[in-house]
């Protein structure tokens, strides 16, 4: 019973020197073990709740790209880009008021974070952004141009709204492809803070800030 007790006693000592360190240590040690236990936190308890309430395996994205960025971003004059970019989408019999009504009309930008849920494929609707997966590792977010349904499956066209053009791998996305929607910016250009340490790999079209094409 007493070795019990001092067993006890003893892994109470050393759960107080963990969280100790952990919380209340100013060091660099104990910097360095707060990290790396966040880190675990993260990876190992909140993505993978988050994942589930949201039904897709990845909640939360980082744009990695300027494929869908307006010009002024956030702060962008909708009329002035609609001007610039209306010949395309006229093509594609898409009109401005349709446009206004979709989902991000101001695009995303490069860094920015998007909360993003699972969807049924037949929930997804003309103008709606998607992530998908391309076979080429990171998913691609870009704006839904075009809905097809054949027996009984859905096939889905994409282009990202600071694209001339759509790439191949696009033009025919089936629904096991789908990701998830994003719902909301809710960290525009945080994502900066991770692009920033892979940016010197990048090809040099893809460094940088956005700018429009």
């Amino acid at each position: 019973m007493k070795e019990k007790q001092e067993t006890l006693k003893d892994q109470k000592t050393l759960l107080g020197k963990f969280w100790f360190v952990v919380w209340r240590d100013n060091s660099f040690k104990g910097w360095v073990i707060s990290m790396i236990f966040l880190i675990v936190i993260i990876r190992g308890i909140f993505f993978p709740l988050l994942s589930l309430a949201t039904g897709t395996s990845l909640p939360l994205v980082i744009v990695e790209s300027c494929s869908m960025y307006h010009d002024g971003n956030i702060m962008s004059d909708f009329e002035s880009w609609w001007t610039r970019h209306e010949v395309k989408y006229f093509e594609k019999e898409i009109n401005e008021n349709q446009f206004l009504s979709f989902p991000f009309k101001n695009g995303l930008n490069k860094g920015d974070i998007l909360f993003v849920t699972g969807t049924k494929p037949e929930n997804i609707e003309l103008g709606d952004i998607i992530i998908f997966d391309s076979g080429g590792g990171t998913p691609i977010i870009h704006r839904v141009i075009e809905i097809n349904l054949e027996d009984g499956e859905y096939f889905f066209s994409t282009e990202g709204d600071n694209n001339n053009g759509q790439l191949g791998v696009e033009k025919r996305i089936q629904e096991n492809q789908i990701v998830g929607i994003p719902r909301a910016n809710i960290l525009p250009y945080v994502g900066w803070i991770k692009l920033i340490l892979f940016e010197s790999t990048r090809s040099d079209s893809q460094k940088g800030f956005c700018s429009e094409n």
